[in-house]
């Protein structure tokens, strides 16, 4: 899991493309980090449920095997690093739960322990 968050980690110092179509540079940094949350989810015991893609953004839900649900969403990455250390992570009642509970934030490193706390509540 290291690895992979070692590998995430690298586009720290990464200037993404930028214009109207998504950049190929972007899509294969969001595969990258949809299968880092997806490794997570394994490790965890978690569902990796969905994924949605946006321009050079996602948001992602995860289930736990009580049927609770967290919202996980980066903000565009071609302006800040907030897609790794400011991740928004909160509760949600379903899949397409939007507005869900309050927002709080975690690092990508400690990303998981920020989940597992939400789902404990």
């Amino acid at each position: 899991m290291d690895k992979k968050l070692n590998e995430l980690k690298s586009y720290l110092d990464y200037e993404f493309s930028s214009g109207c179509e998504t950049g190929q540079d972007y899509k294969v940094f969001e595969r990258k980090y949809i299968n880092y949350l997806k490794l997570v989810c394994n490790v965890c015991g978690w569902e990796f449920v969905k994924a949605n893609k946006n321009h050079y953004c996602f948001t992602a839900f995860i289930k736990n095997n009580q049927n609770n649900f967290v919202y996980v969403s980066i903000s565009d990455v071609r302006w800040n690093k907030d897609w790794y250390y400011h991740v928004l992570i909160r509760t949600a009642e379903h899949s397409k739960d939007y507005r869900g509970g309050p927002n709080h934030y975690a690092a990508l490193p400690t990303l998981q322990v920020g989940i597992d706390c939400l789902f404990q509540r």
